[in-house]
């Protein structure tokens, strides 16, 4: 039996959001702003944790919207588990591929090759490069790894910081909202009950010209209105042996290295060499003690293993489409293109790609995956809680009352859920946290929709959730700290280009929208 039906109150994906306005919808609707507004003060004014101040909010909504008090808890450890049970195990197999990938130097391998060549093309090599880094890395994991290189990469060619920045960023930041097995979209799938291989099927195809249009092209414009050189935090952190070099064509300007505007300077092989700092092949021999890696996973093998369970996936929604459940592959590929097992399949072969293949034993990739599951345990934790929030939201009826208010003002479920993200986005600055609360608030306009139009509104919401990130988001000071800028011209460059992300977004979701 259901825990909606146990405490008394009807499921919302089974509520009439056809009846007449009545009382209750007006209280629970009242009371779910108060508990967003507790969680916006609570993150944002006060500085509690999110997982504290979505659990406080979450509870406070139960109670107000006439969940008993016994049962506020269950509704919450529910959406909890439901949540937890599925999109947790993602996560923790998506880090440790992710983990693997940075240690073993794959990350690097990737970054030396697609360097390579004429400096003219590297603003869309950079976005190519975080294109696939980005795939099995978290934001945070994938923004410490690529600044530095950027960075550098602009000490190098005298270029402007912006021009190639920008490209790495909406990478990154792209992939971050849109596909999975990144935490937000796979929240918001496990909400509305959506499909992972359509969503990530989708979300490629609206990513690709989203990063095209936020990466390489917005970062011209923004090299121009920020034309910063090779500067802040990455710089210190990625100079290494060329300390003792002088910037090429950069003068100071304010305290900032700014570009300057002569033509970049070809770099030479060993230029390029250098622009990947940890590359083993620079590397002093390590003795082959398994605790250390010995060799460089080839460029070959690291793409495999990045993309393996994205194919997977991809195959497998593909089955979904044009295979007859009949044929005789069809489980086959059901069960390997099935998030889980993709995924496990994937750091299986990492384990082998970039842990014993480049040197390194047993007992170190056991220490190492260990190790890649301590950073996402508050970003777990924050889902989960995400997810008990939105029970509460469907078991007290506030979804209800928001699919009553949606249809009357005949608004789609993909452009609620945008607007709802946009709107917990701006408040607390945190995209997962916009992500989960408004999945669940549109969950019940959601429940009659095909397979195809579930993942594209999961796309709009996680759209809805990148819009400005500004001064409540640690990214922002990320970025800012890591390329030495002002808060204003990180606002004019990284807030901006989030915005442009969030209404390409949109727009491609929309557009795929009357074809699909």
């Amino acid at each position: 039996m259901s825990l909606a039906y146990e405490v008394g109150l009807p499921l919302v994906a089974e509520a009439d959001v056809h009846a007449p306005w009545n009382g209750h919808d007006t209280r629970v609707l009242i009371m779910a702003v108060l508990g967003i507004a507790i969680i916006v003060v609570l993150i944002v004014a006060l500085k509690v944790h999110a997982f504290l101040s979505l659990t406080i909010g979450a509870l406070f909504v139960g109670v107000a919207s006439g969940i008993g008090a016994g049962d506020v808890t269950k509704s919450y450890e529910n959406g909890v588990g439901s949540v937890l049970g599925y999109v947790g195990v993602l996560i923790a197999l998506g880090a440790m591929v992710g983990k693997l990938l940075a240690d073993s130097g794959g990350a690097d391998q990737v970054v030396d090759t697609l360097l390579r060549g004429k400096p003219g093309g590297l603003p869309w090599k950079m976005a190519l490069i975080a294109f696939i880094i980005g795939i099995p890395m978290f934001f945070e994991i994938g923004l410490v790894l690529l600044i530095p290189v950027v960075v550098l990469a602009v000490r190098r060619t005298g270029a402007r910081a912006m021009l190639l920045g920008i490209p790495a960023l909406a990478g990154l930041s792209v992939l971050h909202g849109f596909v999975p097995p990144h935490p937000g979209p796979l929240a918001a799938i496990g909400v509305l009950k959506g499909n992972v291989g359509i969503t990530l099927a989708l979300g490629l195809l609206v990513a690709i010209p989203t990063v095209i249009v936020a990466g390489p092209l917005f970062g011209r414009l923004a090299a121009k209105w920020v034309p910063i050189g090779a500067a802040g935090a990455a710089l210190e952190v990625g100079s290494g042996h060329h300390d003792s070099e002088p910037a090429p064509h950069t003068a100071p300007q304010g305290g900032t290295q700014v570009a300057a505007h002569a033509a970049p300077q070809t770099a030479t092989p060993q230029d390029v060499a250098e622009v990947a700092p940890h590359d083993a092949q620079h590397a002093s021999p390590q003795p082959a003690d398994g605790t250390t890696r010995t060799r460089t996973p080839s460029f070959a093998a690291t793409l495999s293993t990045v993309l393996l369970p994205v194919a997977l996936m991809l195959i497998k929604a593909a089955s979904d489409i044009w295979m007859s459940k009949n044929n005789a592959i069809y489980p086959v590929l059901q069960f390997i293109g099935d998030p889980v097992v993709a995924l496990l399949i994937a750091v299986l072969l990492a384990m082998y790609t970039f842990g014993t293949a480049v040197g390194f034993g047993i007992p170190a990739l056991s220490k190492k995956i260990g190790e890649s599951l301590l950073p996402i345990s508050a970003v777990m934790l924050i889902v989960g809680a995400g997810g008990g929030f939105k029970q509460v939201l469907v078991d007290g009826g506030t979804g209800t009352a928001i699919a009553k208010i949606a249809i009357a003002a005949n608004l789609s479920a993909l452009l609620l859920g945008w607007i709802v993200a946009v709107l917990i986005r701006l408040a607390t600055g945190s995209a997962t946290v916009a992500t989960v609360t408004a999945a669940g608030i549109v969950a019940p306009l959601a429940g009659g929709l095909s397979t195809t139009h579930i993942a594209l509104v999961v796309l709009a919401i996680g759209a809805g959730s990148l819009f400005f990130s500004h001064v409540n988001d640690a990214g922002f000071w990320l970025v800012k700290e890591y390329f030495g800028m002002t808060v204003g011209e990180t606002i004019k460059t990284w807030s901006v280009m989030e915005t442009v992300i969030s209404v390409m977004g949109l727009g491609m979701t929309l557009l795929l929208s009357t074809f699909l």
